[in-house]
């Protein structure tokens, strides 16, 4: 039987008040990413990158924020199999979907040209910019809460 190490429930440190420089940069990067964009989309961006970096404390998080803002049970079942259920997300959704999953996964073969150009064709260059910016900030948010080990359920933010 193998033990998986990865699960302790003691996070590691506090983040935020051991780099608050660092934090309040993040928190600055990630509200000027979401600026302007559809809170919908900024939850399923975030909910996509956090199933891939397999982020429970993010994961947990931005679907409840999603359900809080009134998303739908069957879109947040959906997101992870998006692909599948095409029809419960629109066009630019699944071109943001597709785009998040190359950028998270940015070393399993860059980023694909028909993936770029299907974002380009459904996004005007300045959203799409907003929208790369809020994949970037997810992915490291995930980092952080797993590189200091945040617990899925706990009140405290990042």
């Amino acid at each position: 039987m193998t033990t998986n190490t990865n699960t302790a429930a003691a996070p590691r440190l506090n983040f935020a008040k051991s780099a608050p420089k660092v934090f309040r940069a993040l928190i600055g990067f990630d509200a000027a990413a979401r600026a302007g964009l559809d809170p919908a989309l900024v939850e399923l961006i975030q909910i996509r990158a956090s199933h891939l970096n397999h982020c429970a404390y993010c994961l947990h998080m931005h679907t409840n924020d999603a359900r809080k803002a009134g998303e739908s049970e069957d879109r947040l079942h959906m997101v992870s199999v998006w692909r599948e259920a095409r029809h419960f997300f629109t066009e630019k959704e699944q071109a943001a979907l597709a785009l998040t999953e190359a950028v998270t996964l940015v070393a399993d073969g860059g980023i694909p040209d028909e993936v770029y150009a299907q974002a380009a064709a459904r996004f005007e260059e300045e959203e799409l910019a907003q929208v790369l910016g809020l994949i970037f900030a997810i992915n490291t948010w995930n980092r952080v809460a797993l590189a200091t080990k945040k617990v899925a359920g706990t009140d405290e933010r990042v």
